[in-house]
């Protein structure tokens, strides 16, 4: 029998200006809303990373997922992603290894290249380099879990004779994100599995995944606002959604940032297809295809809480997804 659907959380811990909330606020409701959605049926949450944000988007998601192990007992764990070109190999290993202990094995480490110029020339890389830095990162993560001396002479890394202690009891899987079609291939070689921005980048994954004959995992994340009026609720948060894109598209998420426009409005962003708005029949709906068409995803996960916006109001979203669409895609899943 397969497992049940997994419907999770995705963080960026986001609190731009002007606001009234202290970071320290944020982050204890933030840990309790976790904690409260695990009691739920919410089975996973994720952390996102970035760097030198003006609204303190999270630079450190591993320093989160570790509070979040401590609050919960089930729940699974991961980055939604962390830039492993901008990281120490060694650390990142020995940081990912202490949340896979104190969660006791219930992490997944996500990883991708990076984007923002501004990331990367402060922490002294060249985003060239990237494919090269995320590769060789991965074989070092690799060895570094195995127990065994680490070895690599590298373009990027010279690492000769490192041992890291402790190691996870159960090793991370290394879950590799990507949406350009060489970034997909690369996340089929080199990772345990693929994180998902985009539906459609799926097949492209399981083809590549296939043909080295592995066993591919999906973890797919959906930008999608789910409520009972979801009209009402795109007029509530469409302006920070609207803020959300247009900030990735500032930082060249999408390409270089003066050849890709923004959205002018919410309707825009809309109507351009990167966020979708789905009352529960709609979520329960899509998602129960794409888990009949791609069986290998094994987790759905929405934003949490867009940018500037109340916990609270996220937790509103949250009942949603664990009080409606949960039930409806297990139930579904269990018809011939």
């Amino acid at each position: 029998m397969s497992p049940p659907p997994r419907i999770g959380l995705w963080y960026d811990l986001r609190n731009p200006g002007p606001s009234r909330r202290t970071f320290t606020g944020l982050y204890r409701a933030t840990l309790d809303q976790i904690a409260w959605a695990e009691s739920l049926g919410i089975g996973s949450a994720w952390f996102s990373e970035h760097h030198f944000a003006d609204d303190g988007y999270t630079p450190s998601p591993l320093v989160f997922a570790a509070a979040a192990a401590e609050r919960t007992t089930t729940m699974r764990l991961g980055t939604n992603l962390v830039q492993a070109p901008l990281h120490d190999p060694i650390r990142l290993a020995e940081d990912a290894a202490t949340v896979s202990l104190l969660s006791e094995g219930r992490f997944d480490l996500g990883v991708g290249l990076g984007y923002r110029q501004l990331e990367f020339e402060t922490f002294g890389r060249t985003l060239r380099h990237r494919p090269s830095l995320l590769t060789e990162g991965i074989d070092i993560l690799r060895q570094a879990w195995s127990g065994e001396e680490v070895h690599l002479d590298g373009e990027r890394h010279q690492v000769r004779g490192v041992k890291v202690r402790p190691i996870p009891e159960q090793r991370p899987r290394i879950m590799v994100g990507g949406i350009a079609d060489p970034a997909i291939r690369r996340a089929a070689a080199i990772g345990d599995g693929f994180l998902s921005a985009v539906d459609a980048t799926i097949p492209v994954y399981l083809d590549e995944a296939r043909s080295l004959g592995k066993e591919p995992a999906v973890c797919a994340a959906q930008w999608a606002i789910v409520a009972d009026d979801p009209e009402r609720e795109w007029a509530r948060v469409g302006d920070l959604a609207l803020y959300q894109i247009n900030t990735y598209i500032s930082w060249g998420a999408f390409g270089p940032p003066d050849r890709v426009p923004t959205y002018a409005d919410r309707d825009e962003l809309l109507a351009g297809g990167l966020f979708a708005i789905w009352d529960p029949a709609t979520a329960a709906g899509h998602i129960t295809r794409l888990l009949r068409e791609h069986p290998q995803v094994e987790d759905v996960h929405f934003w949490a809480q867009l940018p500037g916006e109340d916990v609270a109001g996220g937790s509103a979203r949250i009942e949603v997804l664990a009080h409606q669409v949960l039930p409806a895609v297990t139930a579904a899943l269990k018809q011939p």
